[in-house]
């Protein structure tokens, strides 16, 4: 009987381990099932990214184009679209481009039939003011131009073709300074613009009837109230020659103030008792100097494509593409002449060559045009590329 009950205690236990090591046979495999389902639906990040070749190159290129020089870096963030980062600007050189003076609207040179110098009124003005400054006055002022464009920017390449990774259209923006072009006078012309500063200020004293030179009270405390004279004859030379400056076009309109008050009519009466438009004579400002700047938005959209492919054979980690595309203003750009506009009251404006003026001559005059032309700026750039990884 002892015998008995121990073969049956013997043969449950045997059966218990059995049992449970078929339950971990079991667990064991529903984990391992669990696990590949995971896998499967919950691939990771990283792993997904690599599979997909996301973000798993680095190409590092140089530019050269209208929108400068520059570099850049690329990774694709899809299969099928690579994102772009980059900075541009254009090297500084210079254009001089020439004012003509004139004096009361009349131009400082002039010629006959045979092409001989006739004698001017400025011509007489010359002579009239090395008197009382001592410096020849110039027919003519200098400026000098030049660009400061540059830019971030922030492009999306998009490959349409799938077998075909040569083709691209390319979308983002670029950002940067609103300012891109700049110009002044040259140092030459300085003498000139200081001169015109001075003969002017006596101009308007003399239509004014005021006299030839007053010291102001807070920077001659011991001259207060002193001033010297105009006679007659120097008020009638003055009165004469008209005032000085550069003639760069007609205003569009009347120049008015915060109110609406009308400062400078946009029309005049001439010699001849006629209305006519008022020109727009560019003088130098408080500083004795004239600048001119080139404005759009800082944010300017861009759309464009391109056509790449191996720069070197049988090495694909040199590449060499071509962009063409355009980058939006945002509008008309600015030409704006800073403090360009001397006011009744003494104060300076601003004064808008693409809004405040037009029948712009010379080359300022091609260039505003220009701008009012074209809403965008051609973008056009080649691009040579190197794989880092």
């Amino acid at each position: 009987m002892k015998r008995l009950v121990s073969l049956l205690v013997l043969a449950c236990s045997w059966m218990g381990v059995f049992a449970q090591t078929d339950d971990v046979k079991t667990t064991n495999s529903t984990l391992n099932e669990l696990e590949k389902m995971n896998h499967s639906k919950f691939i990771p990040v990283l792993q997904y990214w690599k599979e997909h070749d996301i973000f798993q190159h680095l190409d590092a290129s140089v530019t050269l184009g209208t929108t400068g020089i520059g570099i850049d870096v690329a990774s694709p963030v899809t299969e099928w679209a690579q994102l772009r980062l980059g900075y541009e600007f254009m090297p500084h050189f210079t254009k001089r481009m020439p004012f003509d003076m004139t004096i009361n609207g009349q131009p400082a040179r002039s010629y006959d039939e045979e092409g001989n110098r006739q004698e001017t009124r400025f011509d007489k003005l010359k002579n009239f003011m090395y008197s009382y400054t001592g410096y020849d006055i110039e027919d003519h002022a200098d400026m000098i131009g030049k660009p400061t464009l540059n830019n971030l920017k922030f492009l999306v390449d998009v490959f349409p073709f799938k077998n075909d990774r040569r083709w691209h259209l390319t979308a983002g923006f670029y950002w940067g300074p609103s300012q891109f072009a700049e110009a002044e006078n040259s140092t030459e012309a300085m003498v000139s613009l200081v001169s015109a500063g001075i003969y002017n200020k006596m101009y308007e004293s003399a239509k004014s009837g005021g006299p030839l030179i007053s010291f102001d009270a807070e920077q001659f405390p011991s001259l207060a109230g002193a001033s010297i004279s105009m006679t007659k004859e120097v008020r009638a030379k003055f009165l004469e020659f008209g005032d000085m400056g550069f003639v760069v076009g007609y205003f569009t309109h009347d120049i008015t103030d915060a109110d609406g008050n009308v400062l400078i009519s946009q029309t005049m009466t001439d010699s001849n008792g006629n209305t006519v438009r008022r020109p727009y004579i560019v003088g130098p400002d408080e500083d004795g100097m004239v600048r001119v700047t080139a404005r759009s938005n800082s944010f300017k959209p861009y759309l464009g494509f391109g056509y790449g492919g191996n720069l070197l054979k049988k090495r694909d980690d040199w590449k060499i593409s071509f962009d063409c595309g355009a980058m939006f203003w945002g509008g008309t750009p600015e030409l704006v002449v800073y403090h360009g506009l001397k006011l009744p009251n003494g104060r300076y404006r601003d004064v808008s060559l693409t809004e405040d003026v037009d029948n712009i001559s010379g080359k300022v005059g091609t260039y505003v045009d220009l701008f009012k032309a074209f809403k965008v700026y051609p973008v056009l750039s080649l691009r040579i590329t190197k794989r880092i990884f």
